[in-house]
């Protein structure tokens, strides 16, 4: 009779094997909302898939949710593919889950945009944009070793500006590894340090084509560059994020060549240009130099310069004299001054007075002094009195003698009459010298007459 019941995990096993032997649910294409969802950072995802009437649970590995282009959100509507079977150690059916898209928008143009904006609230598109420099030296260029872009860039620098220099940092520009290839030869371009300026770019294509140069990891790299970088990917009507970070976008590598390089030939008329001005400006201001040096040779100052200082030697002279008149005046007039103080100081001695105060002073000091000595001893008698009477009217004097004051047990509470105690109480008798505990007994109160 045993042999008919089925353990919980025979019929789960059993259960399990019918759905995973079912050819029907080995491939499922399901749509529905997203629900349940929190995103587990470099971790398999845990979610639920509902419509208006039932939800089924989801698992997505870490190795299919890495091929996910787009963010999932909660309540967004999605298309999957995947396997219906059986968790064994809840007994709940759900659905592996090997593909994700968007439903109703693209799966990479939902990325795009959700990369976009996070960017844009960190500040990446908005923050300041290096200049480039007027007259590069050196330029890098990232790009396909094999593409139009390098052509068009070499061909159109060699035209404008042939003596700056082209070096190429190959990278892969299409597939699974061109981002990282384009981050590392960016990185690689900064290490080496020795450039001006930057130029990243592809030709056109579709938007999975171009998708390397919208990855995070460029844009960031693009962000973190020390160098001025112009980007120029796909047609003029194609805007990668690439394009938003970088300094300067271009609608085409020839167009990146050309805001890299200026005309070297424009170059050389402008300085001829400025050249010939500077010359011509230089003999005009000559010309005016030699006229007024001309007329300057013609004053009297140059053909008889002792008559600049002539007028100048009479009012030192004017000056001196006079000088020296005032000096006399004044040393007659400070004599006369001292004589007359010093016979008024003979005659108004200051010193008999200065004995006569110096007497007052010590008769005040010794006076002062007998005066507080006096203070001081009135005042210790009369605290030696207060200490006496504060001791006679101190408790620890009457506990001196014999007596003790009751509290409760945690001296919360002093007791001072016998209704506040009652049988088995646990008292504290508090002594001049320390406590005692002790239990009450029994309790006799007093009857009021």
């Amino acid at each position: 009779m045993d042999n008919e019941y089925l353990t919980v995990t025979a019929l789960t096993q059993y259960l399990k094997k019918k759905f995973d032997f079912d050819p029907f649910l080995g491939k499922i294409y399901l749509t529905g909302e997203i629900s349940n969802y929190r995103y587990r950072g470099n971790s398999h995802q845990y979610f639920s898939i509902k419509d208006d009437n039932a939800k089924i649970s989801a698992v997505m590995f870490k190795s299919a949710f890495a091929k996910v282009k787009f963010q999932p959100e909660e309540g967004m509507k999605i298309l999957v593919t995947g396997r219906i079977s059986l968790y064994e150690r809840s007994g709940s059916y759900q659905i592996y889950v090997n593909h994700m898209e968007p439903d109703g928008v693209g799966q990479l143009y939902q990325a795009y945009e959700q990369l976009k904006n996070k960017l844009s609230k960190e500040g990446l598109f908005n923050a300041p944009k290096k200049s480039l420099p007027k007259y590069p030296k050196r330029i890098a260029v990232v790009t396909s070793p094999s593409g139009a872009v390098i052509r068009d860039i070499i061909t159109t620098t060699r035209r404008r500006y042939p003596i700056a220099q082209i070096v190429l940092y190959p990278a892969v520009v299409q597939g699974q590894e061109a981002a990282d290839s384009i981050a590392a030869q960016i990185k690689q371009v900064n290490a080496d340090g020795n450039f001006d300026t930057l130029i990243i770019g592809r030709g056109g294509g579709s938007i999975e084509d171009l998708w390397p140069f919208n990855e995070e990891i460029v844009a960031r790299t693009i962000y973190d560059s020390k160098i001025p970088i112009i980007s120029s990917v796909g047609h003029e009507t194609d805007t990668t994020i690439a394009d938003l970070v970088a300094d300067v976008r271009a609608a085409t590598p020839t167009a990146a060549a050309e805001l890299a390089v200026p005309v070297l030939t424009e170059e050389i008329n402008k300085i001829n240009n400025f050249y010939a001005r500077i010359i011509n400006a230089f003999n005009n201001k000559l010309v005016v130099k030699q006229q007024r040096l001309n007329k300057l040779k013609q004053s009297y100052i140059f053909k008889q310069p002792e008559r600049l200082y002539e007028a100048y030697l009479q009012q030192v002279d004017n000056l001196s004299n006079n000088l020296l008149n005032l000096m006399k005046d004044k040393i007659n007039h400070n004599s006369k001054n001292l004589t007359d103080y010093s016979y008024r100081l003979k005659i108004n001695s200051p010193l008999q007075t200065v004995k006569d105060y110096e007497k007052k002073v010590d008769n005040n000091f010794d006076n002062t002094v007998r005066a507080m000595k006096n203070i001081l001893s009135d005042k210790s008698n009369a605290m030696q009195k207060t200490v006496s009477s504060l001791e006679h009217l101190s408790p620890l004097k009457t506990m001196s003698r014999g007596y003790a004051y009751v509290t409760s047990e945690d001296n919360q509470k002093v007791i001072k009459k016998v209704s506040e105690v009652h049988k088995d109480d646990e008292i504290k008798f508090n002594f001049i010298d320390g406590s005692a505990y002790a239990k009450v007994k029994s309790v006799h109160q007093k009857e009021n007459n």
